[in-house]
């Protein structure tokens, strides 16, 4: 398993799997997948060259089967902080260490950036695994936004984490 920063050259394969986590897991992404698959290749690519935004993806024999993103806040005041946004990992590798090596690789990004002090993300209130993950890494929920997403007429909760570098 291979983990790395993805670039524009991987832009079918992130679509790809971007439009499998938005069908496969529809209530971890803010986005919806009638929204996303009408975005063109470019629109992927253009994700992948933005100055602060660092994707991570996880290759198992040059397929693209896992992936987070890190974005760093650019403001004056909020430079100090960066988001994790986008984690998935394709069932089928599931429960085999993938998602802990992403975590890492955005975590060691953030660190070698200087000046992030801290990192926050959001997870769906009843999505334990993930949250046992962050918990992993050393990430607090901080808050609970109750009802932030629906999807037909279910609604979920979505917890707020942080990690103090």
């Amino acid at each position: 398993m291979e983990i790395r920063q993805l670039n524009s050259m991987d832009a079918g394969q992130y679509q790809n799997l971007r439009l499998e986590a938005l069908q496969k897991d529809p209530e971890a992404f803010a986005s919806s997948y009638e929204e996303e698959k009408e975005y063109s290749l470019e629109t992927y690519a253009d994700r992948l060259k933005s100055e602060n935004v660092f994707t991570y993806g996880a290759f198992d024999n040059d397929k693209l089967c896992g992936v987070v993103t890190l974005v760093r806040e650019t403001k004056r005041k909020t430079r100090h902080k960066a988001t994790i946004f986008a984690m998935y990992v394709s069932p089928k590798i599931r429960k085999m260490g993938v998602g802990k090596r992403l975590m890492k690789a955005a975590i060691e990004k953030a660190k070698q950036m200087g000046g992030v002090e801290q990192i926050t993300l959001t997870v769906v209130s009843t999505n334990e695994s993930a949250k046992k993950l962050y918990h992993l890494y050393g990430f607090e929920t901080f808050g609970l936004e109750k009802r932030s997403e629906k999807i037909d007429q279910t609604y979920y909760d979505e917890e707020y984490m942080v990690l103090f570098l």
